[in-house]
C-alpha cells in the first residue's frame, strides 16, 4: 500500500526544505569545491546547480557566506572568474532561447511551479527545464559574488579588468557593420569619443593592404550590461507579453505611462520582482565605488558606472530613464482599487507580513537614479564653463548622459508628473506619522530616496525648480521636508538626511519665487503640532526655530543653512505672528549667549545672519511688521550688549552663571531638595550654565520675557541679565550729545561715537582667569582670543538695530507710560505707521546665498546616498554584508535578544512606532555626516 511512496524523508513529508539545498555549503561537490579543486573547467557539471538548485534570491544569500567566496579567491581564484564567465555566458545564451521567459502569468503560479518542483524532487522524478529560474540565478549568483570581489580588489582592480574589461581581437569578416550601426543609435556621442574610440584603430587603418582588419569584441562587463538592458524590456519576463510583436521579445518600451509614453499597455504588476532582480545587479555593478576611499573617490572613478553613463546607446538612455522615473513617480496609487483600501487598513502591515513587491521595485527605482544622477567621478564630472568670476558647470552627452538628459525635461505636463509624484509620497509619510491610533500605518520605505531625488531634480533642471516655486505646491514640499526634518532630527542616523534638507530649502529660499510665496497660507497636510501656523512665512520661522532649540547643538552642520534661509527670506516677511517673531528674537538671544558665541570659530556667523534677518524687515517691511519690531525693542538690551561685546565681559557672563549654578546646588542641598518656584528667574538663568548645546536650548525654552506682557514686565523680568526699566535702559547706551538727542535720530558721526565708546569699554573690564575659562568653553580644541572676537564682532551689521533702537525705543515708552486702555494695541498702530527711513543708514543690496557646491560637498551627497542604498540592502538579503565599504563609515549596533523583543515588537510595534524592519535596519547604520 506504501511501498510507492518516497523512501527518503529528510524532511517533514520531503516538503520543508531540499536535501541538495542543505548539503550545497558542506558537501564536497558543492561550495566547497569552488576552493578546493583548482582549474574547474568552464564546462565541467559542477556549475549546473548554481543555475538549477535555487528557488530565491534567499536561497542564494542564506546558502553562499560571503567568506567562502573570499576564501575561493585567495585559493583558487581562477574558479571565481570562471564561475563569473559561466553565469554571464549563460546569461546571454538564456537571453536568446525560445523556452525563454516561461509562460508564468502571476507570482501565484510561480509559487505553485516551485511546490510542485519540490513534490516531484521528493518522490525521485525530474522537473522539466526552467528557464527564467535560471536566468533570475545567473543574475543572483553574480549579485552574491560580485561584492565580494570588488572589496578583496580594493582600490587595485587588475582581476576585474583580465575578467570583465578585457577585449578579445578577431579578424572582422563583415567590415565594419557593428561599428557603423553603433554610432547611428547614438549620434550625441560622435563628436567627444573621436578622440578617444578612434585612438587604438588609427593603426589598423595605416595596415599594409595584405593585413586583415580586426575588430574588438566587447569585454564580458560590455556583454553583461547589454544582457542587463535588455532583460529590462524583455516581454513575459519584465513586461507584459501582449506587447510581444511576432518572436522579438526584447522591446525597447516605457514602463508605465508619464513621462515620455501615455500607455500602460507594457505594465505587468506580475513582473515587479523581476525588475527588481536586474535593477539589483545594476545597483551592484554600480557599487563598485564604495569600495574606494573618498580622497580617490574623483581619481578612481568606477568603470561600471562610467560605461553605463557614457556608453550605452541614447534610445537606451532614454527609455531607462523614463521607465525609472515614470516607476517611481506612479508609487502612490491614484485609483481606488480593492488592494489600495486594503493598504490603508490600520495596522494592516502588522497583520500580513514580507515585503511589498511594489514597494521593493518603487525603491529600487529611486536608488539607481539617485546613482545615476550623483556620479560625477573622472571624465563623468559636469563642464565648467564661463569666466572664472561667474562660472557655471552642467553635464554633457559625454559627461553622464542621464543627467545631461534630465536637465533637457522641459515640458510642464511632465513638470507636474514629477512633483505630483514627489508630492503624493512625502503626504502618504505624513499620515503615517501622526494619527490617532499610533503606528497604524507603516511608514514609506523609499521616502529617504525620494527627497534626494527631488534634490537632484532641482539642482540639474533649474526650469523644474521654476515650476516648483511658481507651483501652487510648493510650500506644501517645503511644509513636508521641514516638517519630516522636525520629525527625524532627534535619530543621529538621520543627520545626514536632516541636512540634505536644510541644503534643499536654502537652494529653495534665493529665488525670489520662494520669497512670493511665503505671504500665502499653509494649505499642506501636516502634523497638528503645525496647526496654529497662518502663513508660509511663520511655518518657516516655527520649523526652523523647532529644528535648532531642541537638538541641543547635536545638528551644528545645519544651524548655517537653516538660518541663511530666513535670511534670504527676510527681505519678503509680511505680517509676522506674534510667536513667529518672538521665535526670531529667541534664535538670536540664544546665538549670542556667550556660552554659545564662545564655543566654536564658526558660531559668530549665526550672530551675522540674524542681524541681517533683522535689517532686512526693518528696511523692507517694517510697517508690516510692528510686532516683531516691538521684540526687538524689548529686547534691546541684548543688542546693546552685542555692540560692546567683549571675550572678558563674555567670560565674566559665563562665570556668573556657574556661579549662581553652584549656589542653586548648595541651596538644594540645604533644604532638601526644597521647591525653588517664585524666587524671580535667577534659578531659570542659573540652569542655563551647562555645556554649550544645553545652555541654547534651555535659553531658547525659558527666554519668557520676550512675550512679557509690557516692555516694563519684559524689563523687570530679570534684574540680573535685562534692564530694570526702559528709562534706565536709555541711560545706559545714551546718544552722543544728552538728553535733547534722545528724541533726535543720530547722525552719521554719533552713530561713530556710539561704536568707539562701546570698544573702548572693554578696557574697563574685571581682569580674570581668561584662558583657563576660555579653554573650558570651547569644543574640539578651539579657545577664544580677543583678536578673534574683535576679528568678527567689528564686522556685524549692529548699526541698522541700534539705530532703529535708538529712534524708537523712547517713543514706545512714552506710549506705554501713557497708560492708555491698552497701550500694546497703540504701540502696534504706531509701529504700523511709523518711518524711520530718513535716519536708517543705508540698506545693503539683498544678496540671497546659493547652496555653492565643492568636492566636499559632492563626496558628502555620494556618501549619503550610498549609505542609504547599504542600509535599505541589509535587509531581507544582506548585499553589501561582510564587505569592508571604505567610502563611509558603518556602525553596528550591538546586537539585542530577538525572541522576545520582536514578539513585543510585532504585536505593539505601531504603538513604539517601530517595526521588525526597523529594528533590523536600525541595526546597523552608516552614519554619514
Amino acid at each position: 500500500m506504501f511501498s510507492k511512496l518516497p523512501q527518503r524523508l529528510s524532511a517533514p513529508f520531503g516538503l520543508l526544505g531540499d536535501e541538495a539545498k542543505l548539503a550545497f555549503p558542506s558537501q564536497p561537490g558543492g561550495i566547497v569545491k569552488l576552493w578546493a579543486t583548482r582549474n574547474i573547467p568552464e564546462r565541467d557539471s559542477y556549475w549546473e546547480q548554481y543555475f538549477v538548485l535555487f528557488d530565491s534570491a534567499s536561497d542564494v544569500f542564506s546558502l553562499i557566506a560571503p567568506h567562502q567566496i573570499r576564501r575561493a579567491l585567495v585559493e583558487a581564484p581562477e574558479n571565481v572568474a570562471t564561475l563569473i564567465r559561466v553565469a554571464c555566458t549563460r546569461l546571454s545564451t538564456l537571453l536568446t532561447d525560445h523556452t525563454f521567459p516561461e509562460p508564468t502569468a502571476t507570482a501565484t503560479s510561480a509559487t505553485v511551479a516551485a511546490f510542485t518542483s519540490t513534490i516531484r524532487k521528493a518522490s525521485g522524478g525530474t522537473s522539466e527545464r526552467n528557464a527564467t529560474k535560471e536566468v533570475l540565478n545567473c543574475l543572483r549568483i553574480l549579485q552574491r559574488v560580485l561584492p565580494i570581489i570588488f572589496d578583496v580588489q580594493g582600490e587595485s582592480n587588475a582581476f576585474e579588468l583580465e575578467l570583465l574589461w578585457k577585449n578579445e581581437e578577431v579578424e572582422d569578416l563583415e567590415d565594419g557593420d557593428a561599428s557603423s550601426s553603433a554610432p547611428s543609435q547614438f549620434v550625441i556621442d560622435d563628436e567627444d569619443d573621436s578622440d578617444i574610440e578612434d585612438a587604438p584603430k588609427t593603426p589598423v587603418a595605416a595596415a599594409p593592404p595584405n593585413t586583415k582588419p580586426k575588430k574588438k569584441l566587447p569585454s564580458l562587463g560590455e556583454k553583461l550590461f547589454n544582457n542587463l538592458i535588455d532583460l529590462m524590456f524583455c516581454c513575459g519576463f519584465t513586461l507584459s507579453p501582449k506587447i510581444q510583436v511576432d518572436h522579438h521579445k526584447i522591446n525597447y518600451v516605457i514602463w508605465e505611462k508619464g513621462i515620455g509614453s501615455t500607455s500602460d499597455a507594457a505594465a505587468a504588476s506580475a513582473y515587479d520582482n523581476n525588475k527588481t532582480e536586474v535593477l539589483r545587479l545594476l545597483l551592484v555593478l554600480l557599487s563598485r565605488q564604495i569600495y574606494v576611499p573618498p580622497g580617490l573617490l574623483f581619481t578612481k572613478p568606477s568603470l561600471y558606472t562610467l560605461h553605463f553613463v557614457q556608453q550605452i546607446p541614447r534610445r537606451d538612455v532614454l527609455t531607462i530613464l523614463c521607465s525609472l522615473l515614470n516607476t517611481a513617480m506612479n508609487s502612490t496609487p491614484s485609483e481606488m482599487t480593492i488592494g489600495a483600501m486594503a493598504g490603508k487598513l490600520p495596522y494592516n502591515h502588522l497583520v500580513f507580513k514580507g515585503e511589498d513587491p511594489r514597494a521593493k521595485l518603487v525603491g529600487m527605482c529611486f536608488q539607481v537614479l539617485s546613482v545615476l544622477l550623483d556620479f560625477q567621478s573622472g571624465t563623468a564630472k559636469d563642464r565648467t564653463e564661463g569666466p572664472p568670476e561667474n562660472q557655471t558647470s552642467a553635464p554633457t552627452p559625454k559627461t553622464n548622459s542621464f543627467r545631461y538628459f534630465l536637465m533637457k525635461l522641459h515640458r510642464t505636463q511632465d513638470f507636474e508628473f514629477v512633483l505630483n509624484g514627489l508630492c503624493g509620497i512625502l503626504l502618504q509619510q505624513m499620515h503615517t506619522m501622526h494619527n490617532l491610533l499610533p503606528g497604524a500605518r507603516k511608514p514609506v520605505p523609499y521616502v529617504h530616496e525620494a527627497i534626494l531625488f527631488f534634490w537632484k531634480m532641482i539642482e540639474l533642471n533649474k526650469k523644474f525648480q521654476k515650476h516648483v516655486l511658481e507651483s501652487d505646491k510648493c510650500m506644501d514640499m517645503v511644509g513636508y521636508l521641514l516638517s519630516y526634518c522636525v520629525e527625524v532630527k532627534d535619530k543621529p542616523h538621520q543627520h545626514g538626511l536632516c541636512r540634505a534638507i536644510s541644503y534643499i530649502i536654502q537652494s529653495l529660499s534665493a529665488e525670489p519665487a520662494f520669497g512670493i510665496k511665503l505671504a500665502e497660507p499653509m494649505k499642506a497636510h501636516l502634523t497638528t503640532q503645525w496647526n496654529g501656523v497662518a502663513t508660509g512665512g511663520d511655518f518657516l520661522i516655527h520649523a526652523i526655530y523647532s529644528i535648532v532649540a531642541t537638538t541641543s547643538g547635536t545638528l551644528n552642520s545645519l544651524y548655517p543653512a537653516l538660518i541663511i534661509a530666513l535670511s534670504n527670506s527676510a527681505p519678503y516677511f509680511k505680517n509676522l505672528g506674534v510667536t513667529a517673531s518672538a521665535r526670531l528674537v529667541q534664535l538670536f538671544t540664544s546665538f549670542a549667549n556667550p556660552v554659545f558665541l564662545l564655543a566654536d570659530e564658526g558660531h559668530p556667523r549665526l550672530l551675522f545672519f540674524m542681524l541681517e534677518i533683522f535689517n532686512s524687515v526693518i528696511n523692507n517691511h517694517l510697517n508690516e511688521n510692528p510686532t516683531l519690531i516691538l521684540d526687538i525693542l524689548t529686547s534691546h538690551k541684548a543688542f546693546e550688549d552685542l555692540a560692546k561685546f567683549t571675550l572678558a565681559s563674555g567670560l565674566r557672563e559665563v562665570k556668573r552663571v556657574q556661579m549662581a549654578k553652584e549656589e542653586l546646588a548648595k541651596r538644594a542641598n540645604n533644604n532638601n531638595n526644597a521647591d525653588n518656584k517664585g524666587k524671580g528667574r535667577v534659578p531659570d538663568e542659573v540652569e542655563l550654565g551647562g555645556d554649550a548645546g544645553a545652555e541654547k536650548a534651555k535659553l531658547l525654552q525659558h527666554e519668557s520675557w520676550n512675550r512679557a506682557g509690557s516692555l516694563e514686565e519684559a524689563a523687570g523680568s530679570s534684574p540680573t541679565t535685562r534692564s530694570d526699566s526702559l528709562e534706565s535702559s536709555r541711560v545706559m547706551s545714551p546718544p552722543p550729545g544728552g538728553e535733547a538727542g534722545a528724541s533726535s535720530p543720530l547722525s552719521e558721526k554719533a552713530r561713530g561715537k556710539l561704536r568707539e565708546q562701546t570698544r573702548s569699554s572693554s578696557s574697563l573690564d574685571v581682569v580674570i582667569n581668561i584662558d583657563g575659562l576660555a579653554a573650558s568653553i570651547g569644543r574640539n580644541g578651539f579657545v577664544a582670543t580677543q583678536e578673534w572676537v574683535t576679528s568678527w564682532q567689528q564686522g556685524l551689521p549692529l548699526d541698522t538695530v541700534l539705530v532703529l533702537i535708538s529712534d524708537l525705543l523712547v517713543k514706545v515708552q512714552e506710549l506705554q507710560n501713557s497708560r492708555k486702555v491698552n497701550s500694546a494695541t497703540a504701540i502696534r498702530e504706531f509701529l504700523s505707521n511709523v518711518s524711520v527711513k530718513d535716519v536708517l543708514p543705508p540698506p545693503s543690496p539683498v544678496i540671497a546665498r546659493q547652496f555653492v557646491w565643492s568636492d566636499a560637498s559632492l563626496v558628502w551627497l555620494t556618501s549619503l546616498i550610498w549609505g542609504e542604498v547599504y542600509v535599505r540592502g541589509m535587509t531581507p538579503l544582506g548585499i553589501w554584508n561582510g564587505t569592508n565599504v571604505k567610502l563611509f563609515h558603518v556602525k553596528h549596533s550591538q546586537n539585542q535578544p530577538r525572541q522576545i523583543t520582536e514578539t513585543v515588537t510585532n504585536v505593539v510595534g505601531g504603538f513604539l512606532r517601530r517595526t521588525t524592519s526597523d529594528n533590523q535596519t536600525q541595526a546597523a547604520r552608516a552614519r554619514i555626516g
